[in-house]
């Protein structure tokens, strides 16, 4: 049986820093990986380009439960140690409305100078690893893996990622391992993902896109709020405004099984409520026909398919629709078209700094495994780097 010093379980963004943060102090690791190959996730992330920090990157970002977590992480491993990281690994990048990405544009760069990085600290990499469990003995422990293989280490640190993109590898299976090891998993949600509504406005202007202000009604309380893209889809909503939102949906739905759930759209976010009002008085005084009646304001297929607004001649009524409308919100799309993952591991069994298990010594977690989701934009990606980094070094 082989063994090492550190094993990492899983060869996402945080097993790879956990892995090279613990070989350059010494330690022999290894990283056990169920695809194969390294890093998938990586290389689709920020539709290939890897948007993988952001200018604000601080604890804040995050949902509440582990802002304690990540700021104990980051005030080791934050904004700047990262990096100085990536620019250490021959990384250049630039930003952009805060979001950082490599000056290559390709995620294939980050994912290359990470493996360059593998090699010249000698961490061998076993491939198609699906861990099956964990087993203690004398200060030892063994990872077996569903192929009978088995490797001896004396810290382990799981790193298997949540349940987005399974097709990449991360189905949420090391859920198992961190719960027979006696943790509590919050139930995983996807997060940043499209939403299911079957409001006929969606099958109308399937793929319109328009600029617009969503936000998530619960039970009649209105929640996260977020401007941006949206784009309507055969199955519903979707864009980035959506996606900003879908997290607080999700939970509700997925997790709590809500049924009185909404999303709120501005759809002419750039005029006041008066502004609008008065500018669709002035359409209606000079008896232009309905489905003119938006021309200018929204694309031509919004205006005909709204037409229906001013048949009736109520501007009050017309102005609360393009202002607020509701559209009821059914389901979220699958964990294939999730970006993240919202829930996992509670973090309140985690060892402040360390990332180390306070259940059971010589265990760490990192990355979307923890219950701890960022916003979009280089929040999660930010996460995983310095859950990693931190993970692969002891006090």
């Amino acid at each position: 049986m082989r063994k090492y010093s550190t094993a990492v379980i899983g060869g996402g963004a945080a097993g790879i820093c956990a892995a090279i943060s613990s070989a350059r102090r010494g330690k022999s690791a290894i990283i056990c990986e169920k695809s194969p190959r390294l890093g998938k996730k990586i290389l689709a992330s920020g539709d290939g380009r890897c948007n993988l920090l952001n200018d604000n990157l601080d604890a804040t970002g995050y949902n509440p439960a582990a802002r304690e977590l990540v700021a104990s992480v980051f005030s080791r491993f934050g904004k700047r140690e990262i990096s100085d990281f990536f620019k250490g690994l021959g990384l250049e990048v630039y930003s952009k409305e805060g979001r950082i990405f490599p000056i290559t544009n390709q995620a294939s760069s980050v994912l290359q100078v990470l493996e360059m990085e593998i090699r010249r600290l000698s961490v061998p990499v076993e491939y198609n690893f699906d861990c099956a469990g964990l087993s203690f003995s004398e200060g030892r422990i063994t990872v077996s893996a569903k192929s009978c293989q088995k490797i001896e280490c004396q810290k382990v640190i799981i790193a298997g990622g949540g349940r987005s993109y399974p097709a990449f590898g991360s189905d949420g299976s090391t859920y198992e391992i961190a719960k027979s090891l006696g943790h509590s998993i919050i139930t995983p949600v996807p997060a940043a993902v499209p939403l299911v509504s079957k409001d006929i406005l969606c099958q109308r202007l399937q793929g319109q896109r328009i600029f617009a202000t969503a936000k998530s009604i619960i039970d009649g309380k209105a929640g996260t709020q977020a401007g941006g893209e949206l784009l309507f889809t055969k199955y519903g909503l979707s864009g980035t405004c959506i996606l900003d939102i879908s997290e607080t949906v999700s939970i509700a739905l997925n997790r709590h099984h809500k049924s009185m759930v909404f999303a709120s759209i501005d759809m002419v976010p750039f005029m006041e409520k008066e502004q609008l009002q008065v500018e669709l008085s002035k359409r209606l005084k000079r008896e232009l026909p309905a489905e003119e009646m938006l021309v200018g304001i929204l694309p031509n297929k919004v205006s005909l398919a709204l037409k229906d607004l001013f048949e009736e001649r109520d501007i009050d009524a017309a102005v609360k629709a393009l202002k607020s409308r509701l559209f009821e919100i059914t389901g979220t799309r699958g964990w294939n078209e999730a970006e993240f993952t919202c829930g996992g591991i509670g973090v309140d069994e985690i060892k402040p700094g360390t990332m180390e298990s306070k259940l059971k010594e010589n265990v760490y977690f990192a990355g979307e495994i923890l219950d701890v989701n960022g916003k979009r934009g280089g929040y999660n990606l930010g996460w995983a780097w310095a859950s990693g980094l931190a993970a692969g070094q002891t006090y």
